[in-house]
């Protein structure tokens, strides 16, 4: 059997970048032949301290733990057939375990998903931007064997460095994510509802505008919804965020009537590979969405979701859904259709293994 060491910053089942790129896989690669050991350096304990303001001792004592545990990794790395790294080994500046374990007679296989050569620090380590180093992801491409790019923008970035790039998409089990249909609202009203992180919270609110003016168009029939800051609060739209959990996930993303995904136009952005949509299409959920990056992409305007651009757009489009009950049916079904022909577990499974074994030199 074939071992791969993935490396990773969060426990399983914690990050949704994660969950969706490659741990959902670990099952079907051990039927397949391949190994597959989960290493990564940040706790459940730890997950208290590392996002929230101060705390520097904390968060020295687990950066220390998380250096051990990679000069552990590097001193095992032989043992293996393919080390996979996940965006990076450390979340320093340096890629001196990067180039370590490259060293290794393993494969080194680099995957990303965001456009993290650019840099992005959470506000709560705002004081700590100095230790990181974005320029390091280029280094840690051009030394790897292959990479995993999450798009065509993201390839597109790799390619100047590695010749050896392949797309591979974040995707949706569909056989896991099917929607409660028991967790629909049926008391008249319709809910907007938007999932994320504490660090793309900010990305949400480019949206409190029009949600205020919706507010102001259907008052009680709306209701909003934000999942994954449980600290976020917007009195005036009666949203009181809720914390994302995985046991309760899908139950509480089956309450959207409509999904929203508003992004800025910016180079990050376009790095994104669509995760908040796929979610909500995955689920028959209707979904609108800015056209940045993939998002153009993944939904055919009009058809399985909506694109939206200006605050105009955005107001048409959700009110159309609110309005047409049916609209948000018919839509719901053709995204679900695309998340399980182009963007579901079942659709890249295939290319996990062939890819594996084209850098193992496996025909």
């Amino acid at each position: 059997m074939k071992k791969i060491l993935f490396i990773t910053s969060h426990r399983r089942n914690r990050a949704p970048g994660q969950r969706f790129r490659f741990e959902q896989f670990y099952d079907y690669l051990e039927s397949q032949g391949f190994h597959c050991e989960h290493s990564n350096f940040i706790s459940d304990n730890d997950d208290l301290y590392l996002y929230k303001k101060g705390h520097y001792f904390k968060k020295f004592k687990i950066l220390m733990g998380a250096i051990f545990k990679r000069f552990k990794d590097v001193a095992r790395a032989n043992e293996f057939d393919i080390v996979f790294i996940h965006r990076e080994a450390l979340l320093l500046g340096s890629s001196y375990f990067e180039k370590r374990l490259g060293k290794s007679k393993a494969k080194l296989v680099y995957d990303f998903d965001d456009s993290i050569w650019l840099g992005d620090t959470s506000d709560a380590n705002k004081k700590l931007r100095w230790l990181k180093y974005p320029g390091k992801i280029a280094k840690i491409i051009s030394i790897s064997d292959m990479v995993f790019a999450g798009n065509k923008y993201l390839a597109n970035y790799a390619s100047y460095y590695n010749s050896n790039v392949k797309i591979v998409p974040t995707t949706i089990d569909t056989e896991e994510y099917k929607r409660n249909v028991s967790n629909k609202r049926n008391d008249g009203k319709v809910c907007i509802g938007w999932t994320g992180s504490i660090t793309t919270i900010k990305h949400f609110e480019f949206a409190i505008p029009i949600l205020k003016k919706l507010k102001e168009k259907y008052g009680v029939k709306l209701v909003i919804k934000v999942i994954g800051d449980k600290n976020y609060v917007n009195e005036e739209l009666g949203i009181h965020g809720q914390a994302w959990n995985k046991e309760n996930e899908i139950d509480e993303l089956s309450s959207f009537n409509i999904g929203i995904m508003p992004l800025p136009s910016d180079e990050w952005s376009k790095g994104k590979c669509g995760l908040k949509g796929l979610q909500y299409m995955a689920l028959e959920i209707p979904a609108i969405m800015s056209p940045v990056g993939v998002n153009s992409e993944i939904i055919k305007d009009g058809v399985n979701g909506f694109l939206a651009i200006d605050e105009q757009e955005w107001l048409d489009k959700i009110s159309r859904l609110i309005d047409d009950e049916n609209l948000r049916e018919k839509m719901g079904k053709e995204a679900r259709n695309t998340i399980i022909e182009r963007f579901s577990k079942n659709s890249e499974k295939g290319n996990y293994i062939k890819y594996f074994n084209e850098v193992l030199g496996v025909k």
